[in-house]
């Protein structure tokens, strides 16, 4: 076979398959843009035929979605914050510090990665109601502050790290805090996005969790809001639609703008070590 055709049928099935993955989301748009009623009719319509935005005046007037969109976005920064941070310190020292059973205590956390989350819910639950972390941004937090997955991801991408740059600094007599944040914290870039983006797409796209934890309605996470929505409204697709749009579209803009250090962050999880 000719290169140059084999070249343009892999580009072509490639290029057909992302138009297939895309097309979901694209008619998601569309629809959130059509009067109420209008992707019921037959045949179903791929454009607008009217451009309105009813459907966002609805969701942020009568709904309230700025709200929710508010504590989802105030609970998915809180909790990447404090996980990355918490991820970092912990994944460079099972990397880097020596310690007792510091093998071992790995190996349990790797371990720990085969139970469901779920069963840890009810435990967890229990534990926050004396603490008086129910139905606020803080119980909605703990679970993510730290991850065995981030820590793992950043171990793996600090044992690459030269021993002898960390003991170099330590002659000069630089010491542990400084190294960690003047040295080790600038090499993980990479890894530190990867992380991030993880962590946050994982708060933003919570459901179970913030359900049980947040009993007001005020304090409503998106998709908790958007499931009551489809309750409330389950033959408006229109207005369906343009909730989904409002939540898909934040992480959307956070991976665009992230996806080199994304990647480069997995890659280089992947090989070191």
């Amino acid at each position: 076979m000719n290169p140059r055709l084999a070249v343009w049928i892999v580009n072509g099935l490639l290029a057909g398959l992302a138009a297939s993955s895309l097309f979901p989301l694209l008619w998601m748009v569309s629809v959130s843009f059509m009067p109420a009623g209008a992707s019921s009719t037959i045949p179903t319509p791929i454009l607008p035929a009217t451009v309105t935005l009813d459907n966002y005046r609805t969701l942020f007037g009568s709904v309230g979605m700025g709200r929710y969109l508010f504590n989802s976005f105030a609970i998915a920064l809180l909790a990447t914050l404090i996980s990355v941070s918490f991820n970092v310190m912990a994944g460079y020292a099972f990397a880097k510090l020596r310690f007792r059973g510091r093998d071992a205590i790995f190996r349990l956390l790797l371990g720990a990665l085969v139970i469901p989350g779920q069963v840890a819910m009810l435990p967890l639950f229990l534990m926050l109601k004396p603490l008086g972390l129910i139905n606020n941004y803080g119980g909605a937090i703990v679970p993510a502050m730290a991850s065995i997955f981030g820590i793992f991801l950043v171990r793996q991408f600090a044992r690459g790290i030269p021993d002898d740059l960390l003991e170099a600094a330590r002659i000069d007599g630089a010491s542990e805090f400084r190294i960690f944040l003047t040295i080790i914290v600038p090499l993980l870039g990479p890894v530190l996005a990867t992380l991030a983006i993880f962590s946050f797409l994982g708060s933003w796209n919570d459901f179970m969790w913030p359900l049980i934890v947040l009993t007001d309605d005020a304090l409503h996470t998106l998709p908790v809001a958007l499931a009551g929505l489809s309750r409330e409204h389950v033959q408006d697709s229109e207005l369906m639609m343009a909730g989904s749009v409002v939540t898909v579209l934040p992480v959307l803009v956070l991976f665009l703008a992230l996806q080199r250090q994304y990647m480069a962050g997995l890659m280089a999880g992947g090989v070191k070590g």
